[in-house]
């Protein structure tokens, strides 16, 4: 009877390992996103979102709704596709929404930074600045819509293709408005140092005279000596300096991730997103 028996047994258990290797290999990731990291960075997101949403109101401020809150409409989006997929991650449907909207997420947040950043130069005084605060927004936000609409296309492609190719053609476009944020946001790094240099070693740029917001006074003076930073202005320069090291260290990681392919080493590993990704850009979108 054993003789009749063990051979099913065989069959049956290398059946179920074909099976196994089957779905596995069918899978978008290459792993099954972990449901409790999903939903916790779901909620963290959509708080910070309400919150961000309930002080542009409160303070009547626009500014906000195409930036703050349209990186949190889309890291939403994002990681409720990865929730939805840690059910069945051999689905195309969320894959697809999350690789997109994951990927355009802090592109809004960036926009917001520069915006910030220019008001820092008004108040703190321009003669420090190489740009004026009109030209931070005019030139990196518009470089950032740029970037946005770039990675939009690609992650179009990519979502809309039928074949391997229409994914990977998508893939290297999403790639190039990554690659271009990253060198946009160097260049304001670059700008944003020297400006801090100047200002802390009391250097303004020869030849001008800088002008800066009196946060007592509420007007603009004319002055010869630095602005004196008060404690919520220091802790203000902290979280933006955090922030952009965030953001710049998980725009690196999305640049190796995409250079690897849909079917890399780097992609296909989750805790690396959920760290360099997740954990980046959740850090930095609290209020």
């Amino acid at each position: 009877m054993l003789d009749h028996i063990l051979p099913l047994i065989s069959r049956a258990d290398l059946n179920a390992t074909a099976s196994a290797e089957s779905e596995e290999e069918e899978s978008q990731y290459g792993y099954t996103p972990t449901k409790y990291v999903c939903l916790i960075l779901l909620v963290l997101f959509s708080i910070s979102t309400l919150i961000h949403t309930a002080q542009a109101i409160r303070y009547r401020m626009l500014w906000p709704i195409p930036t703050i809150l349209l990186a949190g409409l889309l890291e939403i989006a994002g990681w409720a596709g990865r929730f939805w997929s840690s059910f069945d991650d051999t689905k195309d449907t969320p894959f697809m929404i999350q690789i997109v909207t994951t990927v355009l997420g802090p592109t809004p947040f960036l926009a917001a930074i520069f915006i910030i950043f220019g008001a820092i130069v008004r108040i703190m005084g321009q003669g420090y600045s190489r740009l004026t605060p009109r030209y931070y927004s005019l030139i990196f936000v518009s470089c950032d819509v740029i970037s946005l609409v770039v990675q939009g296309a690609g992650g179009g492609i990519a979502a809309s293709g039928d074949t391997l190719e229409d994914a990977n053609m998508g893939g290297n476009i999403m790639l190039g408005g990554i690659v271009f944020q990253l060198v946009v946001m160097t260049l304001f790094l670059g700008f944003a140092a020297e400006f801090f240099y100047r200002f802390f070693t009391d250097s303004p740029i020869a030849g001008r005279a800088y002008a800066r917001v009196d946060s007592v006074a509420s007007h603009v003076t004319l002055t010869n000596s630095g602005y004196k930073l008060s404690s919520k202005m220091r802790l203000m320069l902290v979280a933006l300096f955090v922030t952009i090291v965030f953001l710049y260290i998980r725009a690196i990681y999305r640049t190796i991730e995409l250079a690897g392919g849909w079917h890399g080493v780097i992609i296909e590993t989750e805790i690396w997103f959920n760290i360099f990704d997740g954990a980046m850009v959740v850090s930095h979108s609290t209020p």
